[in-house]
């Protein structure tokens, strides 16, 4: 079954209270920061404490992912550390080519070994933050059978182009590496997550970027503070329209189903696999919002 990721919010790992209080926030998967966050000297507590943490704590529901530091400075520790807590998905920093994805496949693989954890359980999620990872895509999405999605990082990315965000005039300096992203996770059959916005007061802008970002093709958007979260998952709701339509398709199914017949139409019209795909990604949406469907006989 799919797995939402309409929000992905970071939680700086050396922030107790914020950590504490993760589940609360109601984001769909929460990212505990062991990198650019964290000063080189708390790096080792912020490791025990995220450790201790995904131990301790019942996220129930909510995708746990921790973004680990380069391999050479602390990551190999961070990977033993975190499979052993048992979290569900390690994100790399800065990916660039798909042997980046497969030194750390190494890793993770011998520290389920190591502790006893079920082999490939920890999946592996990709941040893409260059030029040069917008262009292999596609190569890093499909280089393991772990990965779960793809994310932009647009900070590195544009200094990287030498030049810097223009959220006020639509992103268009981001626009080829999101499509490249979105396209490349859709090949691959991944989640495709986009970039933080940084201004924590600017809700307005917010919602415009989202509304873009979810008309690309991304599942959800990375953020960075708990204000964000229903400001995000309010673009993702499904219209009531929508939702209308969702339910008279998945009514038509069972119909056919209940007839025994392999065609189903609605409204004298044939539904094949991708309206099918589409309804029911709308029906799953407007149960997160918390909208109930009733999918009984209409």
């Amino acid at each position: 079954m799919e797995r939402l990721r309409r929000t992905m919010m970071f939680i700086p790992a050396s922030n107790p209270g914020m950590i504490r209080d993760a589940n609360l926030y109601g984001a769909d998967s929460i990212m505990f920061d062991l990198e650019d966050s964290i000063s080189l000297k708390e790096k080792d507590s912020s490791r025990f404490l995220i450790y201790q943490a995904i131990k301790t704590f019942d996220f129930g529901d909510t995708e746990t992912v921790v973004r680990i530091n380069d391999l050479e400075q602390g990551g190999v520790d961070d990977i033993h550390a975190m499979v052993r807590a048992g979290i569900d998905v390690i994100r790399l920093p800065k990916t660039e080519k798909p042997e980046d994805v497969h030194a750390v496949e190494a890793i993770i693989l011998e520290a389920e070994k190591q502790c006893g954890r079920e082999i490939g359980s920890t999946k592996i999620f990709t941040a893409i933050e260059g030029p040069l990872g917008v262009l292999n895509a596609y190569k890093i999405a499909t280089s393991s059978d772990r990965i779960v999605g793809i994310a932009l990082g647009a900070e590195d990315y544009v200094t990287a182009m030498k030049t810097r965000r223009y959220a006020e005039r639509n992103s268009e300096e981001i626009f080829f590496a999101r499509s490249m992203i979105v396209h490349a996770a859709r090949a691959a059959g991944v989640a495709a997550v986009d970039t933080v916005f940084s201004d924590v007061n600017d809700l307005e802008t917010l919602e415009k970027e989202t509304e873009l970002i979810r008309q690309l093709g991304f599942d959800g958007k990375s953020v960075i503070n708990p204000r964000q979260i229903p400001v995000v998952n309010k673009v993702y709701r499904p219209t009531d329209k929508e939702i209308d339509n969702a339910r008279n398709v998945i009514a038509a199914i069972n119909e056919a189903e209940a007839r025994g017949s392999g065609v189903i139409a609605l409204n004298g019209k044939m539904i094949d696999k991708p309206i099918v795909e589409r309804a029911e990604r709308v029906i799953m949406l407007a149960k997160a919002a918390g909208i109930h469907v009733d999918l009984g006989e209409q």
